[in-house]
């Protein structure tokens, strides 16, 4: 598997995994598909929205991460100094917690529908929690 249809709050979009620079981390999430969860606005990161997963462990290491996600880029942070998460970049995003930056692992890239990310952003920050799912091509 190499796409996911991802359907979030009124949008949907398409989406290729990262396998070669985030094999572990890919094969972790497709176990789990399809995957339904509400997505919430971040809180220190800047234009994101994130899945918080408390105590959630989906077995992976660092692979492929970063701290300053690009808009369209779904990043897992498998959990440590902070929670479990799972953070999509919408605009301009510096990774972190209210304990400092964090990096997560690239693993997620939206390659169709990106125009209404930034309209996703702002559902979520004024409107709240929205549903998102994602699931097999």
């Amino acid at each position: 598997m190499e796409f996911l249809r991802i359907k979030a709050g009124p949008f949907s979009y398409e989406a290729r995994f990262e396998l070669e620079k985030a094999p572990k981390t890919c094969a972790a999430f497709m176990k789990v598909l399809p995957y339904r969860e509400r997505i919430i606005h971040v809180r220190w990161s800047g234009e994101g929205c994130w899945i918080p997963l408390g105590e959630t462990k989906f077995g992976v290491d660092y692979e492929n991460h970063t701290s300053y996600p690009s808009p369209g880029q779904f990043i897992l942070y498998p959990g440590g100094i902070s929670e479990t998460e799972i953070l999509l970049a919408y605009g301009g995003v510096h990774f972190a917690s209210k304990l400092g930056q964090l990096a997560g692992n690239h693993f997620l890239t939206i390659t169709k529908g990106s125009e209404t990310l930034a309209d996703l952003g702002k559902l979520v920050l004024w409107e709240g929690a929205q549903p998102i799912v994602f699931e097999a091509l």
